[in-house]
């Protein structure tokens, strides 16, 4: 594995114009190597925080869990992707902040340390930022329940429509073909990754916000007057077509499927045994 790691550190970079590139210090940013390092770094962290509930003879983890429940303890449960992580805790707050000292006791030998900007104690009714998403603990419509709901965090919506901006502003003199094909590949990758989440709304609100991004900026690229823009993406019955230009369309974010998470405990399939795990 050091091996391995050591021909990653070497292997040098290809920078946009083609040109090859030594790399002295740190990883490439983008690279596969940071999270495989701190995925074998903080496998001591994983192990720490799932000890209580693996240790203990034959007895499961949902026995163990429910006998600190009894016994009026908290409860946890970690969820990491590489070096970003939660916590999730079932306690007080005092039981948070004494977890949050013990992460950052295993952490320190390892050479990590958790970022004051970045690390928070919170609520789950105040919900948190994770991975792009915002995951928020909120009364469900129409009812007096409360559930964990998924939505799209703010910061990956401002940058998407930053690079639509970009790429439309109306002084460009890109050609419209290239334009629309790079829109559509940001907007589809976009798109599958957050139609897991509470997304149809947003996605109604960004296909609106797009349409009307890139007609104007074609307008003004072609110098066209409204009347001549009506007729060129009037449809027969007196509707909007979608802007098009040799053969490419814009994307129709708005016609994504949203299919929403659902918990499945046991039934998620491992990929690699064919075998069915928690």
């Amino acid at each position: 594995m050091l091996e391995l790691v050591k021909a990653f550190l070497k292997a040098g970079v290809l920078t946009e114009d083609g040109r090859y590139q030594d790399t002295h210090t740190g990883t490439p940013q983008g690279g596969i190597l940071s999270p495989l390092i701190f995925n074998i770094v903080l496998s001591a962290l994983d192990e720490h925080l799932h000890g209580p509930w693996k240790n203990g003879g034959e007895m499961s983890t949902n026995s163990r869990r429910t006998m600190r429940r009894y016994r009026g303890l908290s409860r946890w449960r970690l969820v990491r992707h590489a070096d970003d992580f939660v916590v999730l805790v079932n306690g007080t707050r005092d039981d948070v902040e004494v977890l949050h000292e013990d992460v950052a006791h295993v952490l320190e030998p390892l050479g990590l340390r958790l970022s004051p900007a970045k690390t928070r104690i919170v609520d789950m009714a105040d919900g948190f930022d994770f991975l792009g998403f915002r995951i928020q603990w909120r009364r469900k419509r129409g009812t007096n329940k409360r559930y964990v709901y998924t939505f799209i965090a703010d910061r990956p919506l401002r940058s998407l429509k930053a690079k639509i901006r970009a790429l439309t502003h109306r002084t460009s003199q890109l050609p419209p073909r290239n334009v629309l094909i790079r829109l559509n590949q940001i907007m589809r990758g976009w798109a599958d990754y957050f139609k897991h989440a509470v997304a149809k709304d947003t996605f109604s609100k960004l296909e609106y916000f797009v349409w009307w991004r890139v007609v104007r900026w074609l307008r003004a690229l072609h110098r066209r007057r409204w009347k001549d823009v009506r007729r060129w993406l009037a449809d027969p019955r007196g509707g909007w077509r979608r802007p098009h230009t040799d053969g490419i369309e814009l994307f129709d974010i708005e016609a994504v499927t949203v299919t929403r998470y659902r918990y499945r405990a046991s039934r998620i399939p491992n990929p690699w045994t064919g075998i069915n795990h928690a």
